[in-house]
This record gives C-alpha cells, sequence and structure tokens, in this order.
C-alpha cells in the first residue's frame, strides 16, 4: 500500500511542473504587453520600460520563469493589475465559492445516479432499465448552459420561489446563500446525472456477468444482497474514477454556470480577467484550476485501492 501510494505522489510530480511550465507559456503567448495594459493608453514609452523592468519582463523567458516558480512556491502569485489586489487571497476566496457549488453537486448527483445505474444494471432490458438510460441520454444531450437558463426561468421569474439574480456568502448567512446556490447546484446535478447513471450501468453490468456473482446466487443468497453486497463494492471503483473526473472537471469549467447565474466564482473571475487582460490574475486562475484537478485525480487514485484491492496487488 505504501509503495502505490509513493508511486502516485511521484508520478504528480512530473504533472504538476508540467502544469507550471504549460501555464507560464500560454500566458506569455496572449497578444499585448501587460505594463502597457496596467499605465493605459496615455502612457509614455519611458514609463512603460520602467514598468517592463519593475515586472521582470525585460528579462528572458527562462530567467521569468525561474522568478515566476520560485514566488509562486513561496505562495506570491503577483498583483492584479486592475486592482493592485494580491492575485492568490482574490483567487482562494473565488474558488471556495465555486467548490461550494461543485462539491454539493457532485455529491447529489452521486448519490442519486449511482444508485440508479446500479438498478438499471440489475433490471437489465425491462422497462425500468430503458427509462433510466433514455433519461440519462436526454440529461447528456442537453447543454448547461440552456438548462440553467431554462430553471432560471421557471424558479425564479415564473413561480418566483428562488432568486434570480445575485449571491450571498453561506458564510455570512446560511440561509440565504443556500438560496442563491440551489439552481445552479441542480444545474450541474441534472447534468451530471446522465454521466454517471451510465457509467455505474455498465461497470454493475460488467461485474454481475462474473462468476463469483454466480456462486453467490448459486449458494441461495437473495438477489439484493448480491447485488448491494458483492457486486456494488467492486462495480463501484471505475465510477468513483468517473467522479474524479466530473469534479475535477467542474472545478475548471464552471464559467458558463457562474456567468448564467451571476456567481462571483473562480470561474467567472477567470473571464472577467480575460476581458480585462489582468494576466497575473489569469495565470493565477489557470494555475489554480491545473492544480486542483491534478489534486483530486491524485486523491481519487489513492483511494480507490479501497474500492478494488486488486489495484494495489499489481
Amino acid at each position: 500500500m505504501i509503495r502505490f501510494i509513493l508511486n502516485r505522489l511521484l508520478m504528480a510530480l512530473p504533472t504538476i511542473a508540467l502544469v507550471a511550465v504549460t501555464v507560464f507559456a500560454l500566458i506569455r503567448l496572449i497578444p499585448g504587453d501587460p505594463a502597457a495594459l496596467m499605465l493605459g493608453d496615455m502612457a509614455q514609452p519611458d514609463q512603460v520600460a520602467a514598468m517592463r523592468i519593475e515586472l521582470g519582463l525585460d528579462k528572458s523567458m527562462i530567467q521569468q520563469f525561474v522568478i515566476w516558480t520560485g514566488n509562486v512556491l513561496q505562495g506570491d502569485f503577483g498583483r492584479s493589475i486592475v486592482n493592485g489586489e494580491a492575485v492568490l487571497p482574490l483567487v482562494a476566496s473565488r474558488f471556495m465559492v465555486s467548490a461550494e457549488i461543485v462539491v454539493i453537486a457532485v455529491l447529489l448527483a452521486s448519490v442519486i445516479a449511482v444508485p440508479a445505474g446500479v438498478i438499471a444494471a440489475w433490471r437489465q432490458n425491462s422497462l425500468t432499465d430503458l427509462a433510466l438510460v433514455g433519461t440519462a441520454t436526454v440529461l447528456l444531450s442537453i447543454p448547461t448552459f440552456w438548462l440553467g437558463l431554462l430553471l432560471l426561468l421557471f424558479f425564479g421569474l415564473k413561480l418566483g420561489w428562488l432568486p434570480v439574480l445575485g449571491y450571498v456568502s453561506v458564510g455570512d448567512n446560511i440561509a440565504g446563500g443556500m438560496l442563491y446556490l440551489v439552481l445552479p447546484i441542480m444545474t450541474l446535478v441534472i447534468h451530471e446525472m446522465g454521466v454517471l447513471i451510465r457509467m455505474a450501468r455498465a461497470s454493475t453490468l460488467e461485474v454481475l456477468r462474473l462468476d463469483y456473482i454466480t456462486h453467490a446466487r448459486a449458494k441461495g443468497l437473495s438477489e439484493s444482497a448480491v447485488l448491494w453486497r458483492h457486486a456494488f463494492k467492486n462495480a463501484f471503483g471505475p465510477t468513483w474514477t468517473v467522479i474524479g473526473l466530473i469534479l475535477g472537471n467542474l472545478l475548471g469549467g464552471i464559467a458558463v454556470i457562474e456567468t448564467v447565474f451571476t456567481i462571483p466564482g473562480l470561474g467567472r473571475l477567470m473571464v472577467d480577467s480575460i476581458f480585462a487582460r489582468d494576466y497575473p490574475v489569469i495565470q493565477g486562475c489557470l494555475l489554480f484550476v491545473a492544480l486542483s484537478y491534478v489534486l483530486v485525480n491524485l486523491v481519487v487514485d489513492l483511494l480507490y485501492p479501497f474500492f478494488d484491492p486488486r489495484v494495489v496487488a499489481e
């Protein structure tokens, strides 16, 4: 087990290094001069040159990367060009808003969809199976922004049950804050349920065809005992991997939902920073998203042996 954990940790280090290089290179490929943007259109050439020296933009790319990496390792992601605010606290605060939505949505989708997928596999080719698979296919086909707008129109404007615009921090007001999160969470839950139902069904069908399931049935165990006590644990391994991938993807790709519902999360911050050409914030957001994706998948890998002990043995 220890060897397995060490191998996964060592495999994550090159990935993180590659992520840092990629983020740094992508930002440098964006057209425009950060120094000129920071000083405005009326800046004189000597002022721009002085600002480039202050920002370290006069150095070679390798020197810039070494300096930037050293600063990042010390927790210094730079300062926003727009408002001068430190990037790391800004990105971290916005990330927590996105994480609230994503984590709750993935948990709810998993609790609903995984048992539904298992039941669909257990009742293969029945009306229940066809209904669940058909529902999952429909949910997968609906774009999240369109689904969000429909929920906003129905529950917000027509029924008036939930707020349409704005945001209240859950830390400041738990009840009021959750009201603003219901619709974005519901949108993500409905969409991701389609993926999880299909994955849970496919993995459960594969396990139900194995010999030990036939042996368990031959011993006279009830179908519910065979399904939940013997099949579910082994079938959940591949689904757990998909849950991790969904969690990582949503942490980095929630910008559309946050834009639709005006949620001040990390995705919204990234979109606003791109329009404002706020390079330090864009760089910080990209690095934060990439690192969170790597860390989420690392945790998924480390927990996988609890669902499938054969992984450690291999």
